[in-house]
């Protein structure tokens, strides 16, 4: 049975939501699920705007068959050539074997890399323009947001930006398609976050790029990939890309994370978030890092402007599951962070000096100069120490 939803008068969602995967892209958890969007234009030409993932192919085609409603389709657009959108592309050709396949010329390279044998292309570059009736398109390159075969869309004539993988979000639509059905900053903003931050957050500036192409355009509507679709609010959900993507902190505030063998770093984790409540921040977080999956850890690194890092010593190394956030930091280009630093442990406490040295490495990285060590557990030297890191985040938070 059919299930779409009408966008504007002659554009419609044909996508199809999956709450049965756990695992986006087989690493980051999507415990409700995620949305594969795919739009269908009725003009004097039929369109079909990316297709979706083959886990759910079977309802895709069915919504494409029911708006085509017996006409025939004339072209693919496929902005995005990651298998969960462009996956079920063959089982469209198959049923509409006189479609023109719209895309960039790295994407032709990926179809025959993926093994698609598609003649009837239309290969497209920046700036170049369609008809199809009433409707016009220009197409923007995107590369690298977040695959370098990335384009854009967009509709001169009724402001529609058909954006691939920007603005999206984890999480299935659950029959609200669009943003202001919902609360989105109550029931959406952190899915949006860490979609963007572990997703596409390594290429900031080639977001930054595509935002300054946007500019310039009358954008009514944002068809994203993934998520809801955006028709209110624009500028605000805009206005968070661009902080992200200059990777400048959403929030003034602090997360802390830490990484305890026995309970004694936990407990300095504690007390060091307590310690920053009763100095008048409120805004505080904590993860333990071998609980909370490194993508929410990314989220949060990028949303506030302080983080604490607490690790126990192993193997004279930092704790390997802090030692992974790290190396995630580092590989999606986090900046212009103030980070405090604790080590721990009751031998030969390496963490600490270790991670200093790390995050001294990254760019624009503030590494407070008060970095207390826990041996085995607090007393009252390490006590004090803590309290002098709590203040130095204070003083840099005003």
């Amino acid at each position: 049975m059919r299930c779409v939803r009408k966008v504007t008068e002659d554009l419609y969602w044909v996508g199809a939501n999956d709450k049965r995967l756990a695992l986006f892209e087989n690493i980051h958890p999507i415990p409700r699920g995620t949305s594969y969007n795919a739009y269908v234009l009725l003009d004097e030409k039929t369109v079909l705007f990316d297709t979706a993932d083959w886990s759910v192919c079977r309802q895709f085609l069915e919504n494409v068959e029911y708006v085509l409603d017996s006409r025939s389709l004339d072209y693919v657009v496929i902005n995005h050539m990651e298998p969960d959108h462009m996956a079920s592309l063959e089982e469209v050709l198959l049923r509409y074997p006189d479609a023109q396949v719209i895309c960039t010329e790295r994407a032709t390279m990926m179809m025959s890399q993926f093994g698609f044998d598609i003649e009837q292309q239309i290969v497209v570059g920046e700036g170049d323009s369609m008809s199809f009736g009433k409707h016009n398109v220009v197409f923007a390159m995107a590369p690298m947001v977040h695959w370098p075969e990335a384009m854009v869309t967009f509709d001169t004539t009724n402001g529609v930006l058909f954006s691939a993988d920007a603005f999206g979000s984890f999480g299935s639509l659950d029959g609200k398609l669009f943003a202001d059905e919902v609360n989105f900053e109550r029931d959406w903003l952190d899915d949006a976050r860490r979609y963007y931050t572990n997703i596409v957050g390594k290429y900031g500036p080639q977001v930054q790029n595509l935002l300054k192409k946007a500019a310039g355009l009358d954008i009514k509507i944002i068809c994203p990939l993934h998520g809801p679709v955006w028709r209110e609010n624009l500028g605000w959900f805009i206005d968070k890309y661009d902080k992200w993507s200059r990777y400048e902190p959403e929030e003034k505030g602090v997360m802390i994370a830490y990484a305890s063998m026995y309970g004694n770093t936990e407990n300095a984790a504690y007390i060091l978030a307590g310690m920053l409540c009763e100095r008048g921040v409120t805004n505080v977080t904590l993860h333990d890092v071998s609980v909370s999956h490194v993508s929410y850890l990314i989220a949060d690194a990028f949303k506030y402007s302080h983080m604490a890092l607490l690790s126990a010593t192993y193997n004279l190394k930092v704790f390997p599951l802090m030692q992974a956030f790290i190396d995630d930091m580092k590989a999606l280009n986090l900046q212009k962070r103030f980070a405090g630093v604790v080590g721990s442990g009751s031998w030969a406490p390496q963490a600490g000096p270790s991670m200093v040295e790390q995050l001294d490495a990254m760019k624009e990285f503030t590494v407070l100069n008060e970095q207390p060590t826990v041996l085995s557990s607090l007393n009252k030297s390490s006590y004090e120490q803590l309290e002098d890191l709590a203040d130095s985040i204070v003083e840099t938070l005003r």
